[in-house]
């Protein structure tokens, strides 16, 4: 006997979230939700925060902390239970949670892997079961080595089986697959935002975070170590201005059932990030270089070149990132400055919080 397969779901032309609602951030206490989460706040969204605390602090929320409609949550949306249990009365979801970092990719290539797919793939079942929509993010990491700039409709090069970055890039591949096919099935409202290089204040450096790692040491008058001859290039985008990228695309009737690259096109090599970070700190540190086998394991592939192609993100939100790399830099060291002061117990009174 031969089946046919039912009809395809129609996704309808309608924004993730048509203004202020009731939104879930998962992983909203790490480097990127905190931000989003003050986002959200601001344009009159209610908010609730889901972080195992895995990676993110409730510190990050301290600018927030007792602010109406926001509400917090410990624990992992890994579990379908309380997947189910936050979104019961959700309109939409920014789903970030998950682990990040090449460094503690290299370290735990089984965990990162799992963590980031089981957790994709609980949000979207219990998000499809209630009718939420998603913002779904996934990185830059799916384009691999592939040609630049990356454009959305390419083919995805996470690159072999056999090399431990990819089983990241395959997780966030698959999440996207996920996504689609459950648009495509139960007609979930969802869209993916592929995150390229975001810094800024709170961004941790302990698991390969480039531009935090250089702002410490900087600071510390320690060598400012670049890994390779630092002629990789990246394309740094300002993390408040992700976030608000994040809230305007929930809100753009030409996003569901879509992939769109959310980042800066403002191409820098690591050498001159490094070269930009001293100059700003003032620092006396000197650069050292560092053999990349030195650092990662064996067939461990650092992609020489990212670039996004923003015109999908142009044409949703009509703007795209554009901080300049040294008021970024700035900002990082103003805000690690801060802390070592508090954590001297230098800081006034009256001093103003970090950002």
């Amino acid at each position: 006997m031969t089946r046919s397969l039912p009809p395809r779901a129609e996704v309808p032309s309608a924004p993730l979230c048509a203004g202020p609602c009731r939104a879930v951030v998962t992983g909203g206490a790490g480097f990127i939700g905190s931000h989003l989460v003050e986002r959200l706040l601001a344009d009159g969204f209610r908010v609730h925060v889901v972080d195992d605390l895995s990676t993110g602090k409730l510190e990050n929320l301290q600018s927030v902390h007792g602010a109406s409609g926001l509400t917090v949550t410990v624990g992992s949306v890994a579990s379908p239970k309380l997947a189910g249990s936050v979104l019961e009365d959700a309109d939409v979801v920014f789903h970030l949670a998950g682990v990040v970092g090449v460094r503690r990719l290299a370290r735990e290539p089984l965990d990162v892997t799992q963590a980031n797919l089981r957790s994709t793939e609980v949000i979207l079942e219990a998000a499809a079961a209630r009718g939420v929509s998603v913002l779904l993010t996934s990185s830059s990491e799916v384009y691999g080595d592939g040609p630049v700039p990356f454009v959305e409709t390419a083919p995805v090069m996470p690159g072999s089986t056999e090399g431990l970055r990819g089983g990241y890039a395959c997780a966030k591949a698959m999440g996207e697959w996920l996504a689609t096919a459950h648009a495509e099935q139960s007609g979930l409202q969802v869209a993916v935002a592929r995150l390229f290089n975001t810094v800024g204040p709170r961004q941790a450096g302990e698991d390969g975070m480039v531009l935090p790692r250089f702002v410490r040491q900087a600071l510390r008058g320690e060598p400012v170590t670049v890994y390779g001859q630092g002629r990789q290039t990246r394309c740094f985008a300002h993390v408040r201005e992700v976030a608000r990228a994040l809230v305007d695309l929930s809100r753009s009737a030409s996003l569901p059932g879509r992939v769109i690259n959310v980042g800066s096109a403002l191409e820098t090599s690591v050498a001159d990030l490094a070269r930009v970070v001293l100059e700003c700190s003032e620092s006396d540190s000197v650069v050292q270089r560092v053999p990349f086998h030195e650092v990662f394991p064996s067939g461990f592939v650092d992609p020489p070149r990212r670039v996004p192609c923003l015109r999908r993100l142009q044409s949703a939100n009509g703007w795209v990132p554009s901080a300049p790399l040294r008021s970024i830099v700035a900002d990082v060291i103003a805000y690690e400055r801060a802390g070592a002061m508090v954590d001297r117990g230098e800081a006034s009174s009256s001093a103003s919080p970090a950002p």
